[in-house]
């Protein structure tokens, strides 16, 4: 009788590690999937860089620096894996786009121009996109990370080999306010 108890308390300590361990699993892939949400806004915007940069270059040819500065960000932000480095070169790209905004309200015949505000409400839905794909993704990470940190599933994490993952935030809260962009017409 003892030992048939035993065993049933060995079954049910088994199954209640598989549950959390599954868990864990469930949280960590959905902590992948919201980064690749991420990871499609920030190549979405990446992708409009070039085409705004020619339509502004088209006016304001002697902006060289300004172009060439987003130009070797947005290579630089496409090849970067750790969350905390893109989300530094994330917010260099914004401050780069507001300066290119900044430049482009000095040429009205650019602001009036079909191709620009086409470009500036994609890049205006874009930024939004990549705002709630951030949001969802810390909730995700904050989720996933407070699993691995709470008794008893933290004995689990620790034998599955589970690591906390990264916040995807701005490390500096003097840059918080830096990529202020414009997109007045």
């Amino acid at each position: 009788m003892i030992g048939l108890i035993l065993l049933a308390l060995i079954v049910l300590a088994g199954l209640w590690a598989i549950a959390i361990f599954n868990g864990l699993v469930r949280r960590k892939n959905m902590v992948a999937e919201a980064w690749s949400g991420i990871d499609a806004q920030l190549k979405r915007r990446a992708d409009l860089i070039p085409n705004l940069v020619d339509t502004v270059k088209g006016y304001a040819g002697h902006e060289r620096e300004t172009f060439e500065e987003l130009a070797r960000l947005r290579s630089q932000g496409q090849a970067s894996g750790d969350v905390a480095a893109r989300g530094q070169t994330e917010l260099q790209i914004g401050a780069g786009l507001g300066r290119l905004m900044a430049v482009a309200e000095g040429y009205p015949q650019l602001r009036a121009s079909e191709t620009f505000q086409t470009l500036q409400k994609d890049l205006a839905e874009t930024e939004d996109q990549i705002q709630l794909a951030r949001r969802y993704y810390n909730g995700t990470v904050r989720e996933f990370n407070v699993k691995i940190e709470q008794f008893p599933s933290n004995l689990v994490a620790r034998f599955g080999g589970f690591k906390p993952a990264q916040f995807f935030q701005i490390e500096n809260d003097a840059d918080r306010a830096v990529p202020k962009v414009a997109l007045g017409t």
